[in-house]
């Protein structure tokens, strides 16, 4: 994991460039390359992170000539660049760029590939050592690492290396994951295995182990004894959008809850680790989310609660509801909004609930965490005019704006004793200014390292898909009767709000940030 401070005085070593390699993208003609991998790469390059020996590969079934595929990713890269590209830097860049087409269950598309490396190989000194990133959809994830087993290109030899980044989703639930762990298992090692969540990029994610670990003020109070209760938000403005097909077949507990809220939740709530070392910090991971209270199909019927966007008006503009997006089906029983309740069974956390929420078509796009501490006595101010004391939260923001604000009470100047809520505030950009990212640049530059510290191991994956799969099998077999149940722009159901008042507690009130 990479965690570089920004002050050379807190700097033991200077970050190095990654050793020479080639990195081959399967589906190298969709968005995701375009729009995120290739800036993030470009970012690289001109962090001086990337080595001089170094080569992009592009797979994908678009009948395109290598010229054709450099000219498009040079229109590509001054549309979606987070800075202004420099030409010079680009030319450079763009001589590195090579591209096959072929069909991913083709074994002659392999053949043609370890050809194209050998050359590469020669032209840009990349020594052998190559990073595949399956920017596919999922149903290719398979083939492509059958196919890379039986050309012999996943194999390690020589000190060569072989590392395979897989995007989401890993599986649709524990019983598939389950299946492709051990199909992929076959043919590649864990160690070279490489799960993507590009949440763990984001720099207040991983500044949370940093935080908690590094600072003497916060750990010792990290506790049941002083933490009422934990709120992780991952709020979206947008709906499906174009995505109906895909959607319909996953549902926000699937696309979010399971990886994304996931990530948050051991993030903050795990047992620190021995060192930053990956093993290290996944096993925490694991014995975090082993430790997840098993929901029962009485308590997924309290805890957890589903919603679907209806139509809506948002600043004069007409929203279409859930069930008219393109590709969605007229009585769809897909889930957009999910919010649980989930406790943790071991001596750090037990009694604290963890409330998620994640949602589309919510009136703020935001993701963050919300620490509230514990009430103090109030019997001091009893005769003063306070009727309800302020509680201290700390919210660590991770989108859009980066930062962490910590809520306290202070006296209200005047003769009579009144308190006020302050916020002490720390924004990424204000401190350390801002660096262009698309938040791939980190675990990219992780993979090319053999850092696997951001990315999960297939225990991680199977044991956050046994925790959501009791919620599944029950909102399976109970189909919603009420969806749509939120308008488009509002904070999702009701139902999601009394999940919380029956504690006595209540959703942090985000329009106000």
């Amino acid at each position: 994991m990479t965690i570089a401070p920004t002050f050379q005085s807190q700097t033991k070593t200077s970050i190095r460039p990654a050793e020479p390699f080639a990195i081959v993208i399967f589906g190298a003609a969709g968005d995701l390359t375009k729009r995120l991998l290739m800036p993030a790469l470009y970012n690289l390059a001109r962090s001086n992170l990337l080595p001089k020996e170094f080569a992009i590969v592009g797979v994908a079934h678009t009948p395109m000539s290598q010229d054709d595929f450099r000219s498009k990713l040079s229109q590509d890269i001054h549309e979606f660049a987070t800075v202004e590209v420099d030409d010079r830097l680009w030319q450079q860049f763009e001589q590195r760029l090579y591209y096959l087409s072929g069909e991913f269950q083709d074994a002659k598309t392999y053949q043609q590939l370890q050809d194209l490396l050998t050359q590469v190989d020669s032209a840009c000194g990349t020594q052998g050592n190559y990073l595949f990133y399956l920017a596919t959809a999922s149903n290719f994830f398979c083939d492509i690492i059958t196919q890379l087993g039986s050309s012999g290109l996943a194999a390690e030899k020589d000190k060569q290396w072989r590392r395979v980044i897989i995007e989401k989703p890993f599986g649709r639930d524990l019983d598939s994951a389950r299946t492709l762990n051990k199909q992929i298992g076959s043919v590649l090692k864990e160690n070279q295995i490489y799960r993507i969540d590009h949440y763990l990029g984001k720099e207040t994610v991983q500044n949370i182990m940093v935080f908690r670990f590094g600072n003497g003020l916060f750990e010792p109070i990290w506790n049941r004894n002083n933490i009422d209760h934990v709120q992780i938000t991952v709020a979206e403005t947008v709906g499906v959008e174009s995505r109906g097909n895909f959607y319909e077949g996953m549902g926000a507990v699937r696309d979010m809850v399971q990886n994304h809220l996931f990530q948050l939740l051991t993030m903050i709530a795990m047992e620190p680790p021995v060192s930053f070392d990956a093993n290290s910090v996944r096993d925490e991971k694991s014995k975090l989310l082993k430790a997840v209270q098993p929901l029962t199909d009485e308590t997924v019927l309290t805890h957890t609660v589903r919603g679907q966007y209806g139509e809506g008006i948002v600043n004069g503009v007409s929203l279409n509801g859930y069930r008219s997006e393109p590709r969605v089906a007229s009585n769809s029983n897909t889930e957009t909004y999910a919010a649980l309740k989930l406790t943790i069974d071991n001596w750090r956390w037990a009694g604290v609930p963890f409330y998620l929420r994640t949602g589309k078509r919510l009136p703020k796009r935001v993701t963050e965490i919300a620490v509230q501490f514990k009430q103090v006595p109030s019997l001091l101010f009893q005769d003063t005019s306070i009727d309800r004391l302020t509680p201290n939260v700390l919210i660590l923001r991770i989108q859009p704006d980066e930062g962490i604000s910590f809520q306290f009470g202070a006296k209200i100047p005047g003769p009579t004793v009144r308190m006020g809520a302050v916020n002490m505030d720390f924004c990424y950009a204000d401190y350390f200014g801002t660096t262009p990212s698309t938040g791939y640049e980190t675990l990219l530059y992780d993979c090319a390292i053999g850092d696997a510290t951001l990315f999960q191991r297939s225990d991680n994956v199977e044991l956050g898909w046994s925790v959501v799969t009791p919620i599944l099998d029950v909102w399976g077999a109970l189909p919603a009767r009420e969806f749509p149940n939120y308008t488009a722009g509002t904070w999702g159901p009701k139902d999601a709000d009394e999940l919380l008042w029956r504690d006595g507690r209540q959703w942090r009130s985000i329009q106000e940030c």
